[in-house]
């Protein structure tokens, strides 16, 4: 599979549990309007800086800037 690829689908992913996470957190816990809003920017805020850890991280590993250098000794 080809990176670019896997690496949208893999986005899609998080998309997907964190339309759900935001669609369940009112209903499980529906405490208010403000209290509501709070929960929900907190579940988008975990879900994109997971997202963002995930892609760094693999980015890293796809298309390295750096290079090993071998050495024959």
């Amino acid at each position: 599979m080809d990176g670019g690829l896997l690496f949208f689908i893999v986005t899609l992913g998080f998309a997907a549990v964190g339309l759900l996470a935001s669609l369940g957190v009112p209903i499980v816990y529906n405490k208010g309007s403000s209290t509501n809003r709070l929960h929900l920017l907190l579940v988008i805020t975990a879900v994109i800086c997971a997202w963002m850890m995930w892609a760094i991280v693999y980015m890293a590993q796809w298309k390295p800037l750096v290079n090993p250098i071998l050495s024959e000794s």
